[in-house]
């Protein structure tokens, strides 16, 4: 996780694909405009998880766990994000802003310290030698592959972990990172560990709060870059907080209604954070998708990041 972007205010435009296309229809903005829950559910599951500490254990609870109620309603609902196409372009949608690139899959290989003070990011979603995500990554990845190239760095990234530090690291790591991440093996490392982390827990809480792939997108993102934490700037401390300001679908409030305060929120977060930041993965991407009333996110779509364009036609 999770680039700042702090420095990017002047970044050159540059459009990636063309198309024409109208605009979606507007939300209505009515109550419960996400996917329907039972009631039961409502009252149970959503109540477990309305605060961050109870959200973060609901949604990162192992597959298959949770109980027959809790499997049994999310499984039955429309596929959202998580079905094929549609994760492939959630993929796509934060290659934008984490890599300014559609092509997600070329940034397997990419690493380098933005000096944000969490040491290297690197791979496809952002992991960062100084969080914890990617000595777990390397950790799970040599226990598989115990000869592979990063597991020499093993002990200098248990120690960097938690710091800004790159010692023990140079001058060979982020050499080895790259040689390593052309290993089928550790690609699919890095796209398990995105899911376990990030994508899962964040699309699986977007249904249990009725969100379609628009507001299931919305928490992705916010995942990525703010990161699984329950406190204030952290994912799960944002949802929280958004959800004592504005009902979500699943408590019978507007989707569109709870998604911009959850926009607005998270905004705040980023600028309190990292004062100067550019917010336009926010601001010019999901609040335009929002503004159009795109709550299932159809494509066509087109959005800006940093000052470039991305457009993506319909397959």
């Amino acid at each position: 996780m999770k680039r700042a972007r702090a420095l990017l205010l002047a970044a050159v435009p540059v459009l990636v694909t063309a198309s024409v296309y109208l605009l979606a229809p507007e939300d209505s903005g009515a109550p419960g405009a996400g996917p329907d829950l039972s009631a039961a559910y409502r009252s149970q599951a959503a109540r477990d998880a309305r605060d961050a500490e109870g959200a973060k254990t609901w949604a990162e609870r192992p597959e298959g766990s949770g109980g027959a109620d809790a499997q049994g309603v999310l499984a039955g609902l429309p596929a959202g994000l998580d079905a094929p196409a549609e994760k492939e372009l959630a993929q796509r949608l934060v290659a934008s802003a984490e890599n300014s690139t559609l092509d997600w899959r070329s940034a397997y290989s990419y690493i380098e310290d933005i000096g944000d003070g969490q040491g290297y990011t690197a791979g496809i979603i952002g992991f960062c030698t100084g969080t914890s995500d990617l000595l777990t990554i390397v950790e799970d990845y040599t226990k598989a592959h115990p000869d592979n190239g990063l597991a020499t760095y093993l002990p200098a990234l248990r120690a960097v972990d938690g710091t800004d530090s790159h010692e023990g690291l140079d001058p060979g790591f982020t050499a080895a990172w790259r040689a390593e991440a052309e290993v089928p093996a550790f690609q699919r490392a890095q796209d398990t560990a995105r899911d376990r982390v990030y994508f899962d827990p964040a699309v699986r809480l977007a249904k249990l709060d009725g969100l379609g792939p628009l507001g299931q997108f919305v928490y992705y993102d916010a995942m990525v870059f703010h990161g699984p934490g329950t406190g204030p700037t952290g994912f799960y401390g944002l949802r929280e907080r958004a959800l004592e300001k504005s009902g979500s679908p699943t408590e019978g409030g507007s989707e569109k209604a709870y998604l911009d305060t959850f926009l607005d929120i998270r905004e705040d977060a980023m600028r309190r954070k990292h004062p100067g930041i550019d917010t336009s993965r926010v601001d010019t991407a999901q609040r335009r998708f929002l503004d159009d009333g795109n709550l299932d996110l159809r494509t066509p779509l087109e959005w800006q990041v940093y000052g470039e364009t991305y457009k993506v036609p319909v397959p």
